[in-house]
């Protein structure tokens, strides 16, 4: 089955910040995809990886287009380069869109917390909210003024219901605030940098329960690759996998023929969690609590390492 079986030409391209670029696309080849707000498709690259990019419900965009926004990683190791390369008639392969951060089906009320480029879902679901003519609030954070991205589309989007916050000046985001204004049944959606994620989720906690509590994680590239090769032991075959520099577990366990559960491969959707019987795992997920991180009992294995030579994991 092919991963990419979209052809997706580039119809423009702009800058909207310094690093931020929107890419429209026609869908070249394939059916046009329905999707809803919390989607992405993975972008297939000229070394034969792909990375993932939000779909974007931009005011205005032609009927059948996809809207995406890339931001230019400082250390890329290729994706983003490539995709601020792209030129007006450009064509690249695309997966059908996923969606593992959905907007719930109830009337209730929803907060939304955008970090950097972490809008481009939380545009699409505050486009959704708006149609639905659902009641929400959306806190958008950046370091300084000028660096926010789509801020005429979301003002079209949201009108009263955006709030613009800088780390620079006075208006830094207070999410203990945000959270106490929002209404006692809404539901939380976060998406941004790990650490706005760990804050809003360690500051909602106490109030929000854990099915009303939604986030995705924008994950910059990684640089170069200073990860060191391990094994991980089968407990209940005893079989042994190396895992490579460049390889995650997941990948490292279907090269040798076994068959695993996952999904977002991020490290934010949970499916993939296993025991860890041995050994000290190097977590790097966003899913899992402090306690839990710190009593090595659990991991994911779609993007967490290890810090010992192996892992004897409950598989």
């Amino acid at each position: 089955m092919d991963a990419h079986p979209l052809k997706l030409k580039v119809r423009s391209c702009a800058a909207e910040t310094p690093f931020i670029r929107s890419l429209v696309f026609d869908v070249e080849d394939g059916v046009v995809p329905r999707w809803q707000a919390g989607a992405h498709v993975r972008v297939a690259l000229p070394d034969g990886g792909d990375r993932p990019y939000s779909l974007m419900a931009l005011p205005g965009l032609p009927g059948g287009a996809l809207a995406l926004g890339v931001l230019r990683e400082e250390a890329s190791t290729g994706g983003s380069q490539f995709m601020h390369a792209l030129k007006v008639g450009d064509v690249v392969k695309a997966s059908a869109p996923v969606n593992n951060f959905h907007l719930h089906e109830n009337a209730a009320p929803a907060l939304l917390f955008a970090g950097g480029i972490g809008i481009t879902p939380i545009l699409s679901m505050a486009a959704e909210l708006t149609a639905r003519a659902t009641p929400f609030r959306l806190h958008y954070a950046g370091r300084a003024q000028g660096l926010l991205a789509f801020l005429p589309h979301l003002q079209e989007i949201c009108t009263r219901e955006l709030s613009i916050h800088y780390d620079s000046d006075e208006s830094r985001l207070d999410i203990a605030t945000a959270l106490g204004d929002a209404a006692a049944n809404c539901h939380i959606y976060v998406c941004g940098p790990a650490g706005m994620i760990e804050a809003v989720r360690a500051a909602a906690r106490a109030s929000i329960p854990t099915e009303r509590m939604h986030y995705e994680l924008f994950k910059a590239e990684q640089p170069g690759s200073p990860d060191r090769p391990f094994e991980v032991e089968l407990k209940s075959s005893g079989q042994i996998v190396s895992v490579a520099a460049g390889q995650t577990i997941i990948q490292a366990l279907e090269a040798a023929g076994l068959d695993v559960l996952y999904d977002c491969q991020r490290g934010d959707c949970g499916i993939c969690q296993c025991g860890v019987l041995e050994g000290v795992p190097d977590h790097r997920d966003v899913i899992l609590s402090d306690d839990e991180k710190a009593s090595n009992k659990v991991m994911q294995i779609c993007v967490s390492r290890a810090k010992s030579a192996r892992l004897v994991l409950d598989l």
